[in-house]
């Protein structure tokens, strides 16, 4: 995360996983978010939900305030997309 960089502000769905796939600490973590954007540039946009899920899911132990920010903007987008 860049200094300075607000961490309030809401993410994109994939930003969002773009920030576990290059900040976050745990590899197995960042693999999945890598999967998970392989998965979206297969399958579309019908495949967001389901990654950002998946994403979310591993995100345990990653703390801090760019953490924060990214659980906090996948469960919005999660709560938001629902069928």
């Amino acid at each position: 995360m860049a200094t300075g960089e607000q961490t309030d502000r809401q993410l994109g769905v994939v930003e969002a996983i773009l920030a576990v796939q290059n900040q976050c600490p745990h590899a197995h973590v960042r693999g999945h978010a890598r999967q998970a954007l392989e998965a979206v540039q297969v399958g579309g946009a019908d495949a967001l939900r389901k990654q950002a899920f998946l994403v979310l899911a591993t995100l345990a132990g990653w703390r801090g305030p760019r953490a924060d920010q990214v659980k906090r903007s996948l469960e919005n987008f999660l709560a938001s997309s629902k069928d």
